[in-house]
């Protein structure tokens, strides 16, 4: 057994020198938000997988791939807050800056010599699902089956099941391997009969045990609202955080001392602490995209209200009128939907004041052509009830103020958008829930 920091190091040499050789590599790659569960999700199975190496295995190497560029982990400052109780090296992590360049990446890294896991999501989007989404041999996922992956993957895993975190799903997937690697030390014996060196190695290992368990915890913590999310929690998630609480408490260091509560209050404060990034860098932040019968469609999750949003805009307008601050949103979100060549956009917003329970809102955007407009109102005739929506007016955002339904007048020479604002009463439906209405809503218009 070895820790992850050591792991991480290893395993982006070997990348190197398997791309270099065009040797055989397994991938195993979160989806394209790069939250904390599919970071974790990835560092887990990829370690798990690599220190007890299946026999029929594609390649005795796993690599966990952050799927975004390098840059973005500045904007992630919850992975910097986690890092250090893992000992982990942000510099270790490997992302889409080490692979080949997309120009050719197919050429260089050639879709024969690799295997891809999935986790956290399960079907290979974007450019890298252009070009190896055949190479799918494997997933462990928490939402909705999108049926990409084959039916077997053997000797993979195939796991598509409702969890509060896919995290609880790769411990329980690899729970008995992680028993197998910790047995030496559960079973040597009191500390005073071991020998200096003996002793040393039990004590590094419940040390690196406690590093993964923290690794995983935090994930799972932050994607149930610490286990309070009613309608998110699974048997699972409560299984694998009693489990990792279990090897925490037992690692003879600071196990007994270590405070629950805090550790998940610093990490989720390191998470909503986005006062200091630029707007289009709150909206990267934690983004999805689809494609569903060519409509691309985007959803940025964001952890402070729209009219936080709208301000981040503000900041960039030169001029304080009401009308000019509405111009600068506009813009903004024009922009970065002409940047991902968007047809539909969301921003989803969930967060908690001081004084006021947790809320959510949904801001819906599509470009200026009938189909799309079609979709938004598709959308809000048969999600409503089920997400609880009622129209709201955002200071700063132009919608719900130019028809008694809400919407942004079609073919607005000015705007060039359809949009919807909404208040989402029903707070426990994340975008986990909301995507697949958002694809069902495209899908009834194509049939």
């Amino acid at each position: 057994m070895s820790s992850i920091s050591l792991f991480l190091s290893s395993a982006k040499r070997g990348l190197r020198t398997a791309i270099e050789q065009k040797q055989r590599v397994t991938i195993v790659v979160g989806n394209e938000s790069a939250d904390l569960d599919s970071l974790t999700s990835s560092i887990l199975y990829a370690y798990f997988r690599s220190l007890a190496p299946l026999q029929q295995a594609f390649s005795s190497l796993y690599v966990p791939l952050l799927n975004i560029p390098k840059a973005d982990l500045r904007i992630r400052p919850e992975f910097t807050a986690l890092f250090r109780h893992a000992n982990i090296d942000a510099e270790n992590l490997i992302t889409l800056n080490d692979l080949p360049p997309f120009e050719r990446i197919e050429k260089v890294l050639k879709p024969a010599n690799t295997c891809w896991i999935l986790v956290d999501h399960n079907k290979l989007q974007g450019a890298l699902g252009s070009i190896y989404r055949r190479r799918v041999r494997g997933v462990i996922d928490h939402h909705k089956e999108e049926r990409s992956v084959p039916p077997n993957t053997d000797p993979e895993p195939r796991v598509v099941e409702k969890c509060g975190s896919c995290t609880s799903l790769v411990i329980r997937t690899f729970q008995s391997t992680w028993d197998a690697m910790s047995a030496p030390v559960i079973s040597s014996g009191p500390v005073e009969a071991q020998d200096s060196h003996a002793h040393e190695n039990a004590i590094a290992t419940k040390s690196w045990d406690a590093q993964i368990a923290k690794l995983a915890l935090a994930s799972i913590l932050i994607d149930t609202g610490y286990m309070t999310a009613e309608d998110v929690v699974e048997a699972a998630d409560r299984e694998a955080v009693q489990h990792l609480i279990s090897i925490i408490r037992s690692f003879p260091g600071d196990g007994w001392t270590w405070d629950q509560k805090k550790f998940y209050e610093e990490i989720n404060n390191a998470k909503t602490a986005i006062e200091g990034l630029e707007f289009d860098e709150i909206l990267r932040k934690d983004y999805k995209e689809w494609t569903q019968d060519g409509t691309k469609v985007g959803i940025s999750s964001v952890v402070k209200p729209l009219e936080f949003v709208s301000g981040k805009a503000r900041q960039s307008s030169t001029s304080p009128t009401p009308s000019a601050i509405t111009d600068a949103f506009d813009q903004a979100i024009e922009a970065f939907m002409q940047s991902k060549s968007l047809s539909f956009f969301a921003i989803m917003t969930g967060f908690q004041s001081p004084d006021q329970p947790f809320r959510r809102e949904l801001f819906l955007q599509a470009a200026n052509t009938s189909f799309a407009a079609g979709i938004l109102r598709r959308f809000a005739a048969t999600a409503s009830e089920e997400l609880e929506l009622e129209p709201v007016h955002v200071p700063g955002i132009g919608a719900g103020e130019n028809g008694d339904d809400g919407f942004v007048a079609d073919g607005d020479e000015e705007l060039g958008m359809t949009r919807k604002v909404w208040s989402q009463k029903n707070i426990w439906k994340s975008r986990k829930k909301v995507s697949p209405l958002l694809i069902a809503a495209i899908r009834d218009l194509n049939t």
